[in-house]
């Protein structure tokens, strides 16, 4: 079942730099989807546009079979689609319980935010031991993970964690991968962004390469990794 479907959009900037040109990518119920590019082509304003923070000037957005390509981003968050915003955004001096439970913000949530509580713990068990603890506190590492369980606090739809590497070690950044294949495991519809093109298609069913705004290739990990095009566009060197 087609979960969020993105049909020719373009983006711009105040009205006069656009930024996104006819981009068009759809997610499956059930799919791991990655948006892989290179810093600065365009995936977290794509990711912002789907949210609901920057309105297309063209195209269609359609999530669980509704249009949002007009709403606003709580309007967005509250049919299920739930974005881990780059670097995070926790509240370093919120405790890692308090920044869990900052994940059901809507009122029928909040009435079992305690159950799904413990269903967090049962992915990210360490973060029970740490509960307590100022999330300031916590390496690059842990902070992801916080904010990807955060994201689990709002029983998504769609999972969307913007630039999952940035910033992480590479010890780092295995650990969070690992994590989500766990997510993707329990069945959980996740798109993830990262620059880490490898990494991302080592998880993922499907992945979208964007390129100055545009979407320049699409398809099944191996297929990608296959393509002579690929090394070419994603890393600039000819093959």
């Amino acid at each position: 079942m087609k979960l969020l479907e993105v049909n020719n959009i373009s983006v711009s900037y105040h009205k006069r730099l656009q930024v996104l040109w006819d981009i068009s990518l759809e997610i499956n119920e059930g799919e791991c989807i990655a948006l892989v590019g290179v810093n600065g082509a365009g995936k977290t304003t794509l990711i912002n546009t789907i949210c609901g923070i920057i309105h297309p000037h063209k195209g269609s957005i359609t999530f669980a079979d509704k249009r949002i390509d007009n709403l606003e981003p709580y309007n967005i968050a509250s049919l299920g689609l739930i974005q881990v915003p780059e670097g995070g955004g926790l509240f370093p001096k919120l405790t890692v319980k308090e920044n869990l439970l900052m994940g059901c913000f809507l009122k029928e949530r909040r009435k079992k935010a305690l159950q799904q509580l413990e269903e967090v713990y049962k992915v990210f068990p360490w973060l029970r031991e740490r509960e307590n603890q100022p999330a300031g506190s916590l390496s690059g590492g842990q902070r992801q993970m916080l904010a990807i369980a955060r994201g689990l606090m709002a029983s998504p739809k769609l999972l969307m964690i913007d630039e999952v590497s940035l910033g992480l070690s590479p010890l780092a950044i295995k650990e969070v991968y690992k994590k989500i294949k766990e997510i993707k495991n329990l069945g959980v519809t996740t798109l993830i962004v990262d620059e880490n093109a490898r990494r991302a298609l080592s998880i993922c069913d499907r992945a979208y390469v964007i390129e100055a705004g545009r979407i320049v290739l699409s398809g099944k990990p191996a297929e990608l990794l296959a393509n002579k095009e690929f090394e070419k566009v994603y890393f600039g060197v000819e093959v």
